[in-house]
């Protein structure tokens, strides 16, 4: 069993929501940890990962939109800090990937399915293997609570209900003795 870590230098845990359905807020979380087991090292089929995201680490580059999101109407980070992912199944075709998993974000836990790329893989200048993937999803806020919302001026909604995953990652191999 191959064992990976990730690089959060080299990684972005990503999203993307409408606001007021005509244009796009982009946002981030800036620490998570993610693990990866597989049975090989180049084809990760069976694969099992977990990831965690500290919720007080999101951030649109507004704080005010910030404090919003980590407040009772949204991810209530006070009394949910994390939010997770862990794999259910990772399936390949080629380079491409279905991994689908359970996400908890608040108090739910829904199944949802990412498509995801491997990218190749290569050592850094350290000696360390390294593994890119990119990964994307569509999950509906809705569904895990986060509910709050207010009417446009033209009668849509201020805030999409769709959110886009975007998962950008290096995964690093991880040498045991």
């Amino acid at each position: 069993m191959t064992k990976f870590t990730i690089d959060p230098l080299h990684s972005t845990i990503g999203f993307k929501i409408k606001h007021l359905m005509i244009s796009t807020v982009n946002g981030n979380f800036n620490k998570f940890n993610a693990t990866m087991q597989s049975p090989a090292a180049i084809k990760f089929d069976g694969a099992s990962i977990q990831f965690e995201a500290d919720v007080d680490s999101i951030t649109t580059n507004i704080t005010d939109r910030d404090n919003h999101l980590k407040s009772p109407d949204f991810f209530d980070a006070a009394k949910f800090p994390k939010l997770t992912f862990k794999s259910t199944s990772v399936q390949s075709n080629g380079a491409h990937y279905e991994v689908t998993g359970d996400m908890t974000i608040r108090d739910v836990t829904k199944s949802i399915s990412l498509k995801g790329t491997f990218n190749g893989t290569d050592v850094d200048a350290y000696g360390q293997t390294k593994y890119g993937f990119e990964i994307e999803g569509h999950i509906k806020r809705s569904d895990f609570n986060l509910n709050f919302n207010i009417a446009g001026g033209k009668g849509s909604m201020l805030i999409g209900d769709e959110v886009i995953l975007m998962i950008d990652v290096q995964m690093m191999e991880l040498n045991e003795a």
